[in-house]
């Protein structure tokens, strides 16, 4: 099992150094938990890969520590910067064109011309970033098509060898994935709904987006498979109540279910609490996770992504 480490000044120095050596290192942000490696190091990026049994076309978010690195090798146009203001750091990733002399690997983006960027908001991660002082490529820290860690114990049972570090801060404040948004053309388009809201880029940006639909051949950006985010339980969603043998995972105030994901109605409060109770209902007690239905709305969108892919049919 890897080493797990509370989030530290010390233990931050041990991450980076391990970082800076070709090291897996998951680190917890505001959304889940990263399995970070060096991006300029394309074996260390080999390692992500491997160890999530993850599709080398599937491209990885790349994590800085500010804007200001993320100019130093990405064109940030007037929207990417527009957008930067209000909502970095924070839960959102920008698919931005690499400059010439980015040394990003090709891998990070499965040899697209452009990678995904994020700076986020959990000042632990901040920090690990500014002491390692490269970009981190880092997708979710579990298994390819699993569900996502909103805990550091979630990565451990799910990766257990394969990742060298953890660093533990908790659970996870939203426990859905960013956004991505693709800016590197002239018309925004959402490639993943996420901790930021479609509503939220529209207020903004005071005009619509696009919002793309799944690609399963070559996706821009991580989130974009059809199936994806899956407990090994079937998982229905929509769902009034649960059928004969399976757990029922509630909103508001559902009768008879196993656990809920916000009694209130609280969106951000369910977004928080999707993936860990996934985590809890996936177990041989059940044969299946029943979902009650969520709004199509704000985070809902997300959420109802989440679990359409979770709900896709598996490889």
């Amino acid at each position: 099992m890897p080493s797990v480490l509370n989030l530290t000044s010390e233990n931050i120095e041990k991450a980076a150094t391990a970082l800076r050596a070709g090291e897996l290192v998951a680190f917890p942000t505001e959304t889940v938990y990263g399995l970070g490696a060096d991006a300029t190091n394309a074996r260390a990026v080999a390692k992500i890969y491997e160890a999530k049994n993850r599709p080398s076309f599937n491209p990885l978010i790349v994590h800085f520590p500010d804007v200001e690195h993320v100019s130093q090798m990405a064109h940030m146009s007037p929207v990417a910067n527009q957008l930067a203001a209000h909502f970095w750091p924070g839960a959102i990733s920008f698919v931005l064109s690499r400059k010439p002399e980015c040394p990003i690997s090709k891998l990070v983006s499965a040899g697209l011309p452009t990678f995904a960027a994020r700076v986020p908001a959990q000042a632990g991660a901040q920090n690990l970033f500014r002491v390692a002082g490269i970009p981190i490529a880092a997708p979710s820290a579990n298994r390819s098509g699993r569900v996502s860690p909103t805990l550091a114990s979630h990565v451990a049972d799910d990766l257990r060898d394969k990742v060298d570090l953890i660093l533990d801060d908790g659970p996870c404040t939203i426990g859905l994935e960013s956004t991505v948004i693709d800016l590197s053309g002239k018309i925004p388009t959402i490639l993943r709904p996420g901790g930021v809201t479609q509503e939220d880029i529209e207020d903004v940006l005071k005009r619509q987006v696009i919002v793309a639909s799944s690609n399963t051949e070559s996706p821009k950006s991580p989130g974009m498979l059809l199936s994806h985010y899956a407990p090994s339980l079937p998982v229905r969603m929509n769902a009034e109540c649960a059928n004969a043998g399976e757990a029922y995972l509630g909103f508001r105030d559902t009768p008879h279910a196993e656990m809920n994901l916000s009694i209130s109605g609280n969106l951000m409060e369910a977004a928080a609490n999707l993936f860990a109770c996934l985590h809890d209902l996936d177990d041989p007690r059940w044969t299946g996770i029943a979902v009650a239905p969520i709004p199509e709305r704000s985070l809902g969108r997300a959420i109802n992504d989440r679990l359409r892919r979770a709900c896709a049919p598996r490889a």
